[in-house]
């Protein structure tokens, strides 16, 4: 592929379309959505300086694993990954990806864990910018009052994703063989993430606080 291309693909999940793309680095984008069409122009509208083509047989396996996390949101992603963002964004996303599954944390909490307690609402923006559905949790991020609030993909299915999650967390409870057994894995792998103007290699850590790798 050329350095701009990206690869896509679109599955179908139990949340409806899953669209999944990835460059020769890893998995840059994950949309969830009803219609396929609407979510490859999305894929463009996101990436509009990449060069955008449909995946061969040999790109199923990146539709599989994101199928696998829709189904199974509480697992830890153990794919390649290439994410880009801001300062700030790969900042929240940092702390968002440290919200253990069956849990949530309001956008003012987030903002606290940042060290910028006044920037809740960036911190939405943050979320809202994110292209890589489940892989980044922002469905993890509710309201002050524990409610429900908005989500790129569907509030529907941030419902439903948390509700999966809280499953299974209360079996892991209810039963740690689950755990021991790698059916509710305890532990897995986390990308560092890397400023849109610098780009990183990215690399894979265990369970522990993201960071940018120079």
């Amino acid at each position: 592929m050329t350095p701009n291309a990206i690869r896509f693909a679109v599955g179908v999940c139990s949340l409806g379309s899953v669209l999944v793309a990835a460059t020769d680095t890893g998995m840059c984008a994950i949309f969830l959505g009803d219609d396929p069409d609407a979510l490859a122009r999305e894929l463009q509208d996101r990436f509009p300086k990449a060069d955008i083509v449909g995946g061969d047989a040999t790109f199923d396996h990146w539709v599989t694993a994101a199928i696998g996390l829709v189904e199974r949101p509480a697992v830890d992603c153990q794919l390649s990954l290439d994410i880009r963002g801001t300062a700030f964004q790969i900042l929240v996303w940092n702390a968002l990806r440290q919200i253990p599954p069956g849990t949530t944390a309001s956008y003012t909490d987030i903002a606290q864990r940042i060290g910028k307690p006044k920037a809740a609402r960036a911190v939405a923006a943050a979320c809202a910018a994110n292209k890589l559905a489940i892989v980044i949790p922002c469905h993890r991020v509710v309201r002050t009052d524990e409610t429900i609030s908005g989500y790129r993909w569907g509030v529907e299915r941030k419902a439903e994703l948390l509700k999966r999650e809280h499953v299974t967390r209360y079996q892991q409870t209810k039963n740690p063989l689950l755990t021991a057994t790698g059916l509710v894995p305890e532990t897995g792998l986390e990308p560092a993430l890397s400023c849109e103007n610098q780009p990183l290699k990215l690399a894979c850590l265990p369970i522990s606080p993201l960071r940018l790798i120079h």
